[in-house]
């Protein structure tokens, strides 16, 4: 398993909006999601409907509140 590496919110953000990476609500529960959304971010439940079609060295930064 890959190290934790944890991010500035500015190195997130530039990340984020430069489509390095993609931002990810860390919370398993949809309306808590919607609670703490963040512009550009997708839910865990959307990253996981979706990670098979993602690129395998796309960067993914989780939040949480």
């Amino acid at each position: 398993m890959a190290e934790i590496t944890r991010v500035s919110v500015e190195e997130a953000r530039r990340k984020t909006t430069a489509g390095q990476a993609l931002l990810v609500c860390a919370y398993d529960d949809e309306a808590k999601c919607r609670k703490f959304n963040l512009d550009g971010s997708v839910s865990l439940t959307s990253l996981e409907a979706k990670a098979a079609s993602l690129p395998k060295n796309k960067e993914i930064i989780f939040y949480c509140a």
